[in-house]
């Protein structure tokens, strides 16, 4: 494995990230300074997925046929301008505009993950898109740390930070980011037309087409208990925002461990198809516990349960998915992965909302069905 590029793509997603965790906890407070409804504060924060959805696979398939690292500089580039706008913003239309070109250049994460595929071998590939997802989990953790210390100085001032370490990334990728793909590839790339008809193909293999729903039903099915975690905290555990964010820390610190170290381990002793078996049947169980824990230690443990099973099951779909997909295409078949998380993403905190308000269960519940019925797929995938 050719340890320099994935330290650099590393260190580029993990600046990334921080940036992008900067602004994330204070959208809602900064949106109502402008009169922002709490269904406009939900738009908001959906802009950013829709965005995702609809380019992450043209992203990705511009990056088969150009290389990986111009489209990496450019999604640097479009976050810094899209952060620089979010701090400048003087209305809420602005910072949907901001919103939504940080959402267009977010192509960062499927193009790193094509580019750790083209820099390792199958044996270690799993491993190597676990680093991606070490780098998503430090960055959260760090991110909004940095933006409550900077909240009380307005809320701009995080956006604007955010915007200089994105700039500041930009430059560090120009000089350090190697290309990871062939001249040859991205010729034979170039040689295909560009239009759906080659995400036509590939979906037409069953294994691939087997890979995007579980990964759209694990996502969904997190994100719908993202979007309600706060309200059992207090609702069922009497837990305020401080101690959620708490909460939302532990989540990510062991979501970097898991991803940072065990899967690969795991990865390479049973392999990807078995690691995403284990991980959605993890997530079942984690998911119908969580509001049933009768003391915060039990919690933490239900809670180190269900992120152990996404945080295996991730990279193990993305690390088969490269596999599978022709090597001209691996980056528009990355894309087209993120852009079904983004769906989930999408639906997934509307669910949770919407089935919370019948019971503060249901969520969860529901959240678990979903995963079980991932799991049944995840069989058919384990015997393909």
């Amino acid at each position: 494995m050719r340890r320099s590029p994935l330290a650099i793509i590393f260190l580029t997603v993990f600046i990334d990230l921080v940036g992008f965790g900067i602004v994330l906890p204070l959208l809602p407070y900064y949106a109502e300074t402008y009169g922002a409804s709490s269904f406009a504060v939900g738009l908001l924060q959906t802009s950013y997925s829709v965005m995702q959805f609809l380019f992450t696979p043209v992203w990705g398939r511009l990056s088969d046929r150009y290389g990986r690292r111009p489209m990496i500089l450019m999604s640097l580039a479009g976050s810094c301008i899209g952060f620089l706008v979010f701090g400048l913003a003087g209305n809420l239309y602005v910072l949907f505009a901001a919103r939504m070109v940080a959402g267009v250049a977010g192509a960062i994460i499927p193009t790193a993950n094509a580019y750790i595929a083209d820099v390792t071998t199958a044996e270690n590939r799993a491993k190597g898109m676990g680093l991606v997802g070490a780098a998503f989990g430090l960055g959260f953790i760090l991110g909004p740390a940095v933006g409550g210390v900077l909240a009380p100085y307005g809320y701009d001032k995080p956006a604007l930070v955010a915007s200089a370490l994105a700039g500041l990334n930009f430059v560090f990728a120009w000089f350090r980011l190697p290309e990871s793909l062939t001249p040859e590839i991205r010729r034979r790339a170039r040689s295909g037309r560009f239009n759906l008809q080659s995400f036509r193909r590939a979906l037409a293999d069953r294994r691939i087409a087997l890979l995007l729903a579980l990964f759209f039903v694990a996502t969904f099915a997190f994100s719908n208990m993202e979007a309600t975690f706060g309200l059992l905290n207090e609702h069922r555990y009497g837990f305020g925002a401080r101690e959620t964010g708490y909460l939302f820390t532990y989540l990510g610190a062991v979501m970097s461990f898991v991803q940072g170290v065990l899967v690969g381990r795991a990865a390479r002793r049973f392999g990807e198809k078995l690691c995403i078996s284990m991980g959605t049947f993890l997530m079942v169980f984690g998911l119908a516990l969580m509001p049933s824990a009768p003391n915060l230690p039990v919690y933490c443990t239900i809670l180190a349960l269900l992120v152990l099973g996404l945080g295996i099951n991730t990279p193990s779909i993305n690390a088969l998915l490269s596999r599978y997909s022709p090597v001209e295409e691996q980056g528009g078949i990355l894309g087209v992965a993120q852009s079904a998380a983004a769906m989930g993403r999408i639906l997934g905190p509307m669910w949770g909302g919407f089935t919370f308000g019948l019971d503060i269960h249901w969520p969860f519940l529901t959240g678990s069905l979903f995963m079980a019925l991932a799991f049944a797929l995840s069989l058919k995938n384990l015997k393909s």
